[in-house]
């Protein structure tokens, strides 16, 4: 791309991080199904190993592929630098062990993708590392979670499935004032939406299988750092090699070398080139996304049979104001939730559905609805179930970008006949 324009998202989002002189003119990254890459000499292998070349080594621990997807990933975020992993959860994983050490501990918003929530409560717990849930919009009980063994602040751009939206800005001026730093978990908005580092976060993740992606065919994660964050500070003494190392990077540099490479979270080239197509349309699918959920939220607040509607687009929403500031007038995501009269009726309603697949799936073209509570939390204590909001009523409805007269005539049809 041209050195003297500033392109807009749209054309970015096609073009950036790839030049097709770099790989022979092709105009799309080739897929480097290697497990291992020769060099000329011991002492280019040597340089490569101690990190001052960016040549590749073994698959585990770099790939040209991947590295196209890393490049293009950072640049759509704003970061300086990312890492690709095999799913949104190795992202997550990496991504706050890198920080985290036996009697840590961290807060975070208490409205969790599932996976993310069991990691958090239970996997982290027996490691001696103690998660502090919070109301993600309640500020001062955030503030007031923080003490001397906290490492950093975590929310998601959009609750899964709650819905809610924190200000990120807030936040990240809350966990700078205390020296830590803020990771956000982007995935529903992504950079189409939101872009976390602008509003003063330090740590992006993704799960790339969603919206990045969009065609439920590759699974992958990412981990994107912004490069601000001052890891020098006593509080994190424990990063004085990895800034030695990489300076401003000192973070992503502990990801990729202290986790990514030994715990094997790589993401398959396979996977990547199949992100990387999906990136090509994410702006114009994300327009289509956004608009069509808008226009599902609406119809099913008005219909009889519909008890409440969980949307942050709808003007009744808490989050509604945050949302139009945060998301720049774009929209409001593509996921939402809704109660029907109790789980018999969603059974029955999803049997009645013809367009819609039933699956465990987001984020996908295709409309994709879930009942959460008798399937990704089925194994959950009804304690915690009430706790995350996850109710026998609720139906969880990821809009695809079919027509959407036709999504909304499955919806009504499905409605009438329950």
């Amino acid at each position: 791309m041209a050195e003297d324009r500033s392109y807009k998202f749209e054309t970015r989002v096609i073009h950036e991080a790839f030049r097709p002189e770099d790989f022979h003119g092709a105009t799309q990254p080739p897929i480097f199904q290697s497990a291992s890459h020769a060099h000329e000499s011991a002492e280019n292998l040597s340089a490569t190993f101690s990190g001052k070349t960016q040549d590749h080594i073994y698959m585990r621990l770099t790939n040209p592929t991947n590295r196209v997807l890393e490049e293009k990933l950072a640049a759509l975020e704003g970061g300086k630098g990312a890492v690709v992993t095999a799913s949104g959860m190795a992202a997550i994983a990496t991504a706050c062990l890198a920080l985290l050490r036996a009697g840590d501990e961290f807060v975070t918003g208490n409205s969790l993708f599932m996976s993310t929530y069991l990691l958090f409560a239970n996997v982290f717990k027996k490691y001696g590392i103690t998660p502090r849930f919070c109301d993600p919009l309640d500020l001062a009980a955030i503030e007031g979670a923080i003490n001397e063994k906290t490492r950093f602040l975590y929310v998601e751009t959009i609750g899964n499935p709650k819905m809610d939206v924190p200000d990120l800005r807030q936040l990240a001026d809350m966990a700078h004032a205390h020296g830590l730093p803020l990771v956000v978990d982007n995935t529903l908005a992504t950079p189409y939406l939101c872009r976390p580092i602008e509003h003063g976060a330090d740590v992006v993740v993704h799960s790339t299988t969603k919206y990045l992606s969009g065609h439920g065919c590759a699974t992958g994660g990412a981990v994107i750092d912004a490069g601000t964050f001052d890891w020098s500070s006593e509080r994190f003494e424990d990063f004085a090699p990895f800034v030695e190392r990489k300076g401003p990077l000192a973070y992503l540099d502990r990801v990729w070398r202290e986790l990514h490479i030994n715990f094997g979270t790589n993401q398959a080239p396979l996977h990547s080139y199949l992100t990387v197509l999906g990136l090509d349309t994410l702006a114009v699918r994300m327009e289509r996304h956004l608009e069509n959920a808008s226009k599902v939220a609406e119809f099913l607040n008005g219909h009889p049979k519909v008890r409440w509607v969980n949307y942050p687009g709808l003007d009744h929403h808490p989050s509604n104001e945050c949302a139009r500031r945060q998301f720049g007038g774009k929209g409001f995501g593509a996921l939402l939730t809704f109660g029907l009269k109790d789980q018999d009726t969603c059974f029955r309603f999803i049997k009645n559905l013809k367009l819609i697949y039933h699956l465990a799936n987001l984020g996908d073209c295709k409309t994709l609805i879930i009942h959460p509570y008798s399937s990704q939390y089925v194994s959950f204590p009804e304690e915690t179930r009430q706790y995350l909001s996850i109710t026998p009523d609720l139906l969880r409805l990821s809009v695809g970008i079919e027509a959407i007269d036709d999504i909304v005539y499955d919806l009504e049809r499905a409605l009438e006949a329950t």
